[in-house]
């Protein structure tokens, strides 16, 4: 096998149809069955490291599997917290109890947390072994944490997490393992937020930095207590499920809270500069395809919502939840595949440029659903029918290089709870493809008093996309070509200008070095310049 593998990798493949031609070619030679791409990336790399071969970023993109995990600039690492009880009695929630209310054991992300006992230390290591295998350098971490209400769990659980994830980031190299010393139940909380903060320091300078971090939780817990804490677990985006904003669909489906929450919850967010992203449930009982396009056109008209980021989540009807029941009984019927298609066409049509559109469905397997959408693909069909979008996931630059001729600055200006928020981008001239933007907002009142009797702007978010490229590492992408720091110098200039004193980074833990370097300093979790 080796043979065959170092053959294919003395032609240089560029382009995967001359990738597959050449494998077929070669199980035919060796008498193989047809390689694994990541058969070959294991030989590859092993031979850059002996000095045999030089590293052939071509190649090295014609064989790395589902090439569009990374290309958006980061490496997103999901992890599930264990079955616990959730405050929630929603009618469209499955229960199975021995996994995460809401989740089924079936679904990958459940199945791999499964497989490690939902500890978090092997979740994230396991999850960069993946990916590595696959051709990928996640040393930009996106974590997700994802498992239902992260505010219910206790105090001690958060930290001990949170902890061994950046642990696991911090010690990937050498592929330890976790003993009985980092066992939850043998920690006091002081203990494990001393830990917490040490493995976050040494995640500065780790080669696999976490930059990001998201928490998912409900409207009706957010409070400035709990931003203070999430802020020093590190994260820096919150998902809430919003899933209605209409009270009637809400208490029909027994979700708990009202939409005042949800306008409450958000402003709370965005105050504390946090990435906003909502979970969006079209298809919940009391609901319509015209009231279901109603409240997506409410998102972005009214300034009480304009989340930053869209998570679709059509509903579906599983066993375990009590829309399953009402399904059986004949009291709910689901959109059929042509309606809720349609209705993504129709919503496609609203999205703001500064939205990203993050998910279409959520990832439950077929035999799973009772009742609704099945189809998995559903971006691609929408592509296929000439639907056509104008949110961030849809024009991001992916393996684009950036042509300054071809470069413009654009500035998008909307007021949203309470405060003004600038979207400031380095665009294409045509607007089609996106190369890097800030997310800059101008509160109406110092809310969170992070410096005293001073006015504070917050970068809720800086993100140049393109292919994932380590730091360090000479590719010719659109990351480090130095987009960041000019739309960093805008924003900054922006705030000035609108007489804001010191400008504030919710910057994630292995991120923070970045921003050392252009004159900021470390404040209470977040980055901070003297503007004036």
């Amino acid at each position: 096998m080796e043979k065959a593998i170092k053959e294919i990798l003395k032609k240089r493949p560029h382009t995967r149809e001359k990738l597959t031609e050449l494998k077929r070619k070669m199980a035919k030679k060796y008498n193989l069955r047809i390689l694994r791409n990541s058969e070959i990336l294991k030989i590859y790399n092993d031979l850059i490291k002996r000095g045999k071969i030089f590293f052939d970023p071509e190649m090295e993109a014609v064989l790395r599997k589902r090439a569009v995990r990374t290309i958006s600039g980061i490496a997103p690492v999901a992890v599930l917290t264990k079955p616990y009880k959730c405050p929630g009695k929603c009618a469209y929630c499955p229960e199975e109890g021995s996994v995460p209310k809401s989740y089924l054991s079936n679904e990958p992300a459940v199945m791999r947390a499964i497989r490690n006992d939902y500890h978090p230390y092997k979740q994230v290591q396991l999850r960069l072994r993946a990916l590595e295998n696959n051709g990928h350098h996640p040393t930009k971490i996106e974590l997700i944490v994802m498992g239902g209400t992260w505010s219910f769990f206790s105090d001690k659980y958060k930290h001990w997490y949170i902890k061994e994830c950046f642990r696991a980031a911090n010690d990937y190299k050498q592929r330890n393992k976790c003993g009985d010393s980092d066992k939850l139940s043998l920690a006091s909380l002081e203990k494990l937020k001393k830990d917490l903060e040490r493995e976050q320091k040494k995640n500065e300078k780790s080669e696999y930095k976490i930059i990001g971090l998201t928490l998912e939780t409900r409207p009706d817990y957010i409070t400035e207590k709990e931003m203070v804490q999430m802020r020093k677990l590190g994260a820096t985006r919150v998902e809430i499920g919003v899933q209605a904003i209409e009270e009637k669909i809400l208490k029909i489906n027994k979700r708990g809270h009202g939409v005042a929450e949800t306008i409450k919850a958000t402003q709370i967010l965005k105050d504390y500069g946090f990435k906003v992203t909502y979970h969006i449930m079209p298809g919940l009982p009391g609901s319509s395809y015209k009231k279901d396009l109603e409240m997506f056109q409410k998102l972005f008209k009214n300034p009480n919502f304009r989340p930053d980021q869209i998570k679709f989540y059509p509903t579906v009807v599983t066993k375990g939840s009590l829309l399953y029941s009402w399904w059986k009984k004949g009291k709910y019927t689901p959109y059929t595949d042509k309606e809720l298609q349609n209705l993504i066409i129709d919503c496609k049509k609203v999205i703001p440029r500064y939205v990203r559109v993050i998910r279409l469905i959520r990832d439950i397997p077929g035999e799973s659903i009772e009742a609704g959408n099945k189809i998995t693909n559903l971006r691609q069909i929408m592509k296929d029918r000439g639907v056509k979008c104008e949110c961030i996931r849809c024009r991001e630059a992916k393996e684009k290089k950036v042509e300054k001729k071809n470069l413009e600055l654009s500035v998008i200006t909307y007021f949203a709870s309470q405060g003004e928020e600038r979207f400031i981008s380095h665009e294409s001239k045509d607007k089609k493809t996106l190369y890097g933007f800030v997310r800059l907002r101008l509160p109406k009142e110092n809310n969170n008093s992070l410096i005293k009797n001073k006015s504070v702007a917050f970068v809720r978010e800086l993100h140049v996309y393109g292919e994932l490229v380590s730091v360090g590492e000479r590719r010719k992408k659109v990351q480090h070509a130095g987009l960041g720091k000019k739309l960093m110098k805008e924003a900054e200039e922006t705030a000035r200008k609108k007489g804001y004193d010191y400008m504030a980074v919710i910057s994630g833990v292995g991120v923070r070095g970045y921003y050392r370097k252009q004159g900021y300093r470390s404040q209470k979790t977040y980055m901070t310049k003297k503007l004036i």
